[in-house]
């Protein structure tokens, strides 16, 4: 299901970072080893009461904070950050401080959040003291946004108050009709200008049976599903969302958004089809061939989510090839996209439709993978062989012993492996395990999950 996203916005210093660490907690980061994810602490997964959400820290485009001789500065950071909140979310939380009062810098973004029609929630944060609500607090009343809640984001005090109202704003669930749970949901993702749209455009317009357009996500995605060969896939495309008319900011900046807009995309999909751009590979300021940062953040979510992915490289056309090049790009997508060996990737152009067959047999193939599922009777037997061929490792005299393994869930294929010691199943061990499933179990296209359990009376 895909989780709403609630963007925390506001001038700088009156608390949102501490406010998006209390709420989210250790649920903050999102794999640490994942490459460029959790660096900038942009986003992070959090719930209440049962609802799941995505939430949004804006202080990440505030790196360098307005000299407060110079207003117009200011102001012009914020309504850049209320614009890129504006276009992502489904709630917004506008904090504003009660230490320094209601302040014109408030009542600027207040207004832009009004105008966007979005629901917002109003936190007035720094409200340490327990017991009576400090007399500045009712001025905030002025902005116009409703009744504002009186918060601590260091020690708590209502948030609680607040988030419940937040979950109230989320848009109703509805429950999908039995046709969408069938289809195959393949996200086209990727940063900006990668090529999705014109991917999407040049496989639907290929097929004359185009079923219909679904309404979207509420971050205005298109659904467009689609017959090829006879089977039915729906094609979620997260191109178009980022407005760069609308954010004046530099690149790199708004591009950490587009990392967001396609979180949506990536959880109620089944494969990921993550668009790079050789062009811009091929272009890189290192003077070789590299794929940029914001390629292994949105890479490295899909990752994370254990989704079957496809590298798609784009704008196959656009490059000036000889006998090696697609070896030297296949040399760079192994070194830049390690963390997901299992990849296949495939070279394309969605302008002239070059190699667009051979990546939907990518995407069947991969998605079979990810869904397969194995007997135990043929798991254990297959344990029982490389443990002998390759025996377990010791540790001060004590030695691994692995007792069974059963698979436990598919997208990705998950196996529990029951053995006497966990912090003797080194990592090692385990990748040499992963990968003897893989080979015997022809799951080389997956991501795959082993999860060690310690079995009662280990030695």
């Amino acid at each position: 299901m895909v989780k709403n996203i609630v963007a925390i916005v506001g001038r700088p210093n009156v608390g949102k970072s501490t406010l998006f660490n209390k709420i989210t907690g250790k649920r903050t980061a999102i794999v640490d080893d994942t490459p460029g994810v959790t660096r900038d602490r942009l986003y992070g997964e959090a719930d209440w009461n049962g609802r799941e959400f995505v939430l949004i820290d804006t202080a990440g485009i505030e790196r360098d904070s307005p000299d407060s001789a110079n207003p117009p500065d200011m102001l012009a950071k914020m309504r850049e950050q209320a614009g890129v909140a504006i276009d992502s979310a489904d709630v917004i939380i506008l904090v504003v401080d009660i230490r320094t009062g209601l302040v014109a810098a408030d009542s600027e973004v207040s207004a832009l959040l009004l105008k966007s029609g979005k629901p917002v929630i109003l936190c007035v944060n720094k409200c340490d003291n327990v017991g009576d609500t400090p007399p500045d607090f009712y001025e905030f009343y002025n902005l116009g946004l409703g009744e504002p809640y009186a918060v601590s984001s260091v020690h708590g005090h209502g948030t609680g108050d607040m988030l419940d109202a937040v979950i109230a704003l989320f848009p109703a669930v509805e429950m999908s009709d039995e046709e969408g749970d069938e289809l195959v949901k393949v996200a086209i993702i990727g940063k900006p200008n990668a090529g999705k749209s014109s991917l999407v455009n040049k496989i639907a317009g290929e097929q004359r049976a185009i079923v219909s357009d679904i309404a979207g996500t509420t971050r205005d995605a298109l659904d467009t599903v689609i017959e090829r060969d006879g089977e039915q896939f729906t094609l979620i495309d997260t191109a178009g969302l980022r407005r760069k008319s609308r954010v004046n900011k530099a690149d790199e900046d708004v591009e950490r958004y587009s990392v967001l807009r396609s979180l949506g995309a990536v959880d109620r999909s089944d494969v990921c089809v993550i668009m790079l751009d050789a062009h811009d590979a091929a272009n890189s300021p290192s003077g070789g061939i590299e794929f940029s940062e914001q390629d292994k953040k949105v890479a490295g979510y899909a990752h994370e989510k254990g989704k079957a992915a496809v590298l798609a490289v784009n704008k196959w056309d656009l490059i000036e090839k000889d006998n090696h090049t697609m070896s030297i790009f296949k040399r760079q997508l192994a070194a830049d996209f390690a963390f997901m060996s299992y990849a296949p990737s495939v070279f394309i152009s969605a302008v002239t439709g070059q190699r667009i067959d051979q990546m939907f047999e990518l995407v069947r193939e991969t998605l079979k993978q990810n869904t397969t599922r194995i007997g135990t009777g043929r798991l254990n037997d297959m344990l029982s062989y490389v443990t002998a061929r390759v025996q377990p490792p010791t540790d001060r005299g004590k030695r691994l012993k692995l007792y069974y393994i059963t698979q436990i869930g598919v997208k990705p294929p998950t196996f529990v492996v029951f053995c006497n010691r966990v912090d003797l199943f080194h990592f090692s061990y385990q990748r040499y395990i992963e990968n003897q499933i893989r080979e015997a179990f022809d799951l080389k296209l997956t991501p795959i999950t082993i999860i060690p359990r310690e079995r009662g009376g280990g030695e």
